[in-house]
């Protein structure tokens, strides 16, 4: 079985987090890394990994068992199953299984069980800086064809006055009196079998290893300040909203020499007034009077890339759908544009003049007649173009 990663460390916080802290970094990190919007390979196993989290250390009784135990308190098959601690009286009389070499079994099952679960770390170890979450707002056109944006946000950047080691010039860090430089130290403690050692972060480094006497004046130890960053976005040409853009270490700064983390753009794209999208597909309706509809006509439509003139065959009904072929957006991950679809709809008049109502019920009394001939059919239709301007082309 894999190793799991410590719950805490998964959702960015540190053993002793509230629940409105732990509440506030599943949802910022859920959805950064939800497969909707993320579509990164790992996207979706570090999903589950985040819910899985947030499951064990928003439930208090479940995070009161994970506290103390670790993942074996939650897990019973972690670690091979140390029989779900359902035989730990007879020390894998449950079915659990473990090394017979020396005591590394027993030792793996009391730290897991009185020492709070997971193996030491080393403090001073270099980690990474915390990911970061930006929403760029772009209008319909520039997702459509791409642009480059300037953002501006805070970030934790590594002290400029010490170097980010948190101590005053001309002073350094010292190695922890009390844990010696672990980071963790151990405490005795009473449990139902016996006074028992257990291992704790230390209390006066915070299980960094090491103690500031002189912290630095402009971050006060923490080896970290807070800085406006700018960075120019490169957005591609057929971006829609809600995908995101991954800039590697433009994230907060790392701790001990680590890298900095990520920033996570997030695209929010507006809407048009004429148009839908879904990906490289356009889709626009085409208002049209029933006699260009009748009689047919050539009219000017509107596309993302500019008018085009396309023509309307005699007797389109409503609801038909033309397609332009490659007046769509571009295909984020393809080299040609999607297509346009104009879907026709028919305009009833209202608040008809004399005329027109005169060429209306010429048409009526032309469609009740089965013996009208071809020219009379003409002269209405004349008619009703003059009356309707359905002669007209549209610009």
């Amino acid at each position: 079985m894999a190793t799991k990663r410590d719950y805490y460390e998964v959702l960015g916080l540190t053993k002793g987090a509230t629940d409105d802290e732990i509440k506030k970094a599943y949802r910022k990190l859920s959805k950064q890394y939800h497969p909707d919007i993320n579509k990164e390979a790992d996207a979706e196993d570090k999903f589950k990994e985040i819910s899985e989290a947030y499951e064990i250390l928003s439930d208090p009784q479940k995070k009161a068992a994970y506290d103390q135990y670790g993942h074996a308190g939650t897990d019973p098959n972690y670690g091979g199953g140390a029989g779900g601690f359902g035989g730990f009286g007879g020390f894998g009389g449950g079915g659990g299984s473990y090394s017979s070499g020396g005591f590394g079994g027993f030792e793996d099952i009391f730290d897991s069980f009185f020492g709070g679960g997971g193996r030491s770390v080393d403090p001073n170890a270099p980690r990474q800086g915390a990911d970061l979450q930006y929403t760029v707002d772009l209008a319909f056109e520039d997702a459509i064809f791409g642009t480059e944006k300037e953002i501006k946000y805070n970030r934790e950047e590594v002290c400029h006055t010490c170097n980010g080691n948190g101590a005053k010039p001309g002073t350094q860090p010292v190695t922890c009196h009390k844990c010696h430089g672990s980071g963790s130290i151990n405490v005795e403690r009473q449990t139902p079998l016996g006074r028992v050692m257990s291992r704790q972060t230390c209390d006066v480094c915070h299980g960094t290893g090491k103690e500031i006497k002189e912290p630095c004046p402009t971050c006060h130890g923490s080896g970290h300040e807070k800085q406006a960053h700018s960075v120019k976005v490169n957005v591609p040409a057929g971006v829609e909203d809600g995908q995101q853009m991954r800039l590697q270490n433009q994230g907060e700064a790392g701790t001990n020499g680590g890298p900095y983390g990520d920033l996570y753009v997030v695209f929010r794209v507006e809407e048009s007034d004429i148009f839908d999208r879904d990906g490289g597909e356009i889709f626009y309706d085409l208002p049209l009077s029933f006699v260009q509809a009748a009689l047919g006509d050539e009219v000017q439509v509107p596309t993302v890339h500019g008018d085009v003139k396309m023509k309307i065959p005699a007797g389109t009904q409503t609801g038909k759908e033309f397609r332009l072929r490659g007046k769509g957006a571009p295909r984020l991950r393809g080299n040609a544009n999607g297509d346009q679809h104009v879907t026709v709809r028919i305009i009833t008049p209202k608040n008809l003049n004399d005329k027109q109502k005169e060429a209306l019920r010429a048409f009526a009394d032309a469609g009740g007649d089965s013996q009208v001939s071809e020219q009379q059919e003409e002269g209405f239709f004349d008619k009703m173009k003059d009356a309707f301007g359905g002669g007209k082309k549209k610009k």
